[in-house]
């Protein structure tokens, strides 16, 4: 069973993963930030938001929502 505080962090999760498969990274850095407020150690929500910020500094070009690293 999910407890209340996933389903909650879910609903801004879910959102910010589809603003950032629409290369609109920071509506979708908005959304993961409420989800950390709920959980601070989600990490799959702390991955995205690293990225969001990646991308905000550094867009994509061609953007087809696949993330490239960079580094190792």
């Amino acid at each position: 069973m999910i407890s209340g505080e996933m389903l909650e962090l879910l609903k801004f999760y879910n959102e910010g993963l589809k603003k950032y498969k629409k290369a609109e990274f920071k509506s979708a850095l908005v959304e993961f930030e409420k989800a950390l407020e709920i959980i601070p150690t989600d990490g799959p929500t702390q991955v995205y938001i690293k990225r969001c910020k990646e991308f905000i500094l550094d867009p994509p070009s061609n953007w087809d929502g696949v993330y490239v690293m960079k580094t190792k």
